[in-house]
């Protein structure tokens, strides 16, 4: 794609032959004869450079770098300035511009500078889509009643010092809390360290978390610092802090109770300032009570607890999450943002997700990079959802029988489901599948659903 390039100068001649000079080079040019004009053009039609004059009859020229420069993503700005006109085109450098070229300019010298502003532009450009990109993948997506019970907890414990223990199934997004938390903290511009427990050798867990002292033990060559240092000021996150093992753990618990660590192979006390949020995917409660995880470790990590509901409890959320994970997965993979049939997103709305959000953003990547069709189809989603398990909402989009016969059985199958996702509450499944209490009634009695299916 062409990039293109505005002319902004009053003096017709001039601006005839710079557009000349770019349309020549293979640009698409535009030109304007006034800043007004110009910046009505900009409002109408993006483009990736503009050419300005800084003498233009009815604005000033820095007014009209000023409102340029205001716009959601503004296109780079080269200074067209009169010979002796150098300390207003230094100005402009200081408001925003890229370069400045005095008139009449020498044709290399502006071409030269339009390449390398134009280079810059498109690295903003992807350093943008690649931050965005970033930022949706760290993105907590949701508005059910479990989710904004979770919201909640986060908007009140975040701007404590509380140590927080986050609970959940793996793939249910407790990182994303724990990056909300620190978000919203008086902490957010300091550094969130994370240890992953159950990633680290238990021999190297210490001295990961506290650092060592040169000759500490072999191979410790010089000092390090641990994670508790290099968090110092910010937050740390212990995450599959139920792996720890019981040494350690007693270790951690004086570090929470003193706030003071102590290097392998030390012998000074050294104070930190750290925040501590922990997350697991083990019943603590349990682990406690099978002489796992030390009681006294639990009460002071379980200050404020923050468990993560599993995607099999928050349904609702997945058409959001489908569509957020079909944008995001566009973007990262370069792939066509493919629309999901209706059926295909109840299709998905009714799994169980046994691998939670990770599970359902892995499928719609799948999904989209394998797709045939324009759209995504119920057909595609049962068979990539089954790998040869018995799903009966798979088995009614895959069957080869009368459309009529596999929709029914695919409402039976999406009812069924709706309703052990409910507990059975006839009045919430009723609501969620958008049907009167008395037609989902008649309906269970049509296709003989019965509670003993549960």
């Amino acid at each position: 794609m062409r990039a293109s390039i505005l002319v902004v100068d009053d003096e017709k001649n001039l601006r005839a032959s710079v557009e000349q000079l770019f349309g020549l080079e293979g640009y698409a040019t535009r030109a304007a004869a006034s800043g007004t004009e110009a910046l009505a053009l900009l409002e109408r039609t993006p483009v990736d450079l503009v050419i300005l004059d800084l003498n233009l009859g009815d604005l000033d020229g820095l007014e009209v770098l000023r409102r340029i420069r205001e716009q959601p993503n503004p296109p780079a700005v080269i200074i067209l300035t009169a010979y002796g006109s150098t300390e207003k085109a230094v100005q402009a450098i200081k408001s925003g511009a890229f370069d400045f070229v005095e008139k009449p300019p020498a044709r290399d010298r502006l071409l030269v500078a339009a390449q390398n502003a134009l280079r810059l532009g498109r690295l903003a450009s992807e350093n943008r889509e690649l931050r965005d990109a970033l930022e949706g993948r760290f993105e907590m997506v949701g508005t059910s009643a479990a989710m904004r019970a979770l919201y909640a907890r986060i908007e009140r414990a975040a701007p404590t010092q509380a140590t927080i223990l986050i609970s959940g199934e793996s793939g249910t997004g407790k990182e994303l809390v724990a990056r909300a938390l620190v978000a919203a903290s008086a902490r957010s511009d300091r550094p969130l360290v994370k240890v992953n427990c159950a990633a680290l050798p238990a021999d190297l867990i210490e001295s990961e978390l506290f650092g060592h002292e040169r000759g500490a033990f072999t191979g410790a060559s010089e000092r390090r610092l641990g994670r508790f240092e290099r968090a110092h000021g910010g937050t740390l996150l212990l995450d599959e802090v139920g792996e720890l093992p019981l040494g350690l753990q007693s270790k951690l618990l004086r570090v929470l109770e003193s706030g003071e660590i102590e290097r392998v192979g030390g012998s000074k006390e050294i104070t930190v300032d750290v925040r501590l949020i922990a997350a697991t995917n083990r019943d603590l409660e349990a682990e406690v009570r099978a002489g796992r995880f030390r009681e006294d470790l639990f009460y002071r990590l379980n200050v404020v607890p923050l468990p993560v509901p599993p995607l099999r409890q928050r349904r609702e959320d997945i058409p959001l999450l489908i569509e957020h994970f079909r944008l995001l997965s566009a973007r990262i993979h370069n792939c066509r943002p493919l629309p999901f049939e209706p059926a295909a997103i109840e299709l998905l709305r009714a799994h169980d997700f046994p691998g939670n959000i990770r599970e359902l953003r892995n499928t719609v990547e799948r999904l989209l990079i394998l797709a045939g069709g324009p759209e995504i189809t119920a057909r595609e989603v049962a068979a990539v959802l089954t790998h040869g398990r018995h799903d009966p909402l798979a088995d009614a989009a895959a069957a080869d029988q009368p459309l009529r016969q596999q929709l029914e059985r695919f409402e039976r199958a999406a009812i069924l489901a709706r309703l052990q996702a409910n507990d059975w509450r006839m009045s919430e499944t009723a609501r969620q599948l958008g049907l009167e209490r008395s037609h989902l009634y008649k309906k269970m009695r049509h296709y003989g659903i019965t509670r003993d299916e549960a």
